[in-house]
């Protein structure tokens, strides 16, 4: 079920994130937001990857693409075939991963 929830525009044309959705995407102060404009009109808040992720030119520019290309074609959107995620599933059955816990300098 989706959360809706508004805000108010001040004279200025700001707004206070509502605290749900800064607990949602995690957002500290200082935080950057994304904003994705859609040929539809709907936006799509998320938060803005960290300057370390983007640190990365081909990476950067890759997803940069993927961005403009998603939203410019929504219609090209796809799940996943059933097919390829019960395989995926199958593949990593059973491994246990703690996506908190700190890389190994060889992960890195």
């Amino acid at each position: 079920m989706a959360l809706e929830i508004e805000s108010t525009l001040t004279d200025r044309y700001q707004t206070t994130v509502p605290d749900a959705v800064r607990r949602t995407l995690k957002l500290r102060k200082r935080d950057k937001i994304r904003y994705v404009v859609r040929p539809s009109g709907e936006v799509v808040l998320t938060r803005a990857a960290a300057a370390a992720d983007e640190s990365d030119p081909v990476v950067g520019k890759f997803l940069a693409f993927l961005t403009r290309d998603m939203a410019a074609h929504p219609e090209r959107i796809r799940g996943i075939d059933p097919a390829l995620l019960r395989r995926a599933r199958s593949i990593v059955k059973g491994v246990k991963v703690d996506l908190d816990a700190p890389l190994q300098p060889e992960d890195e």
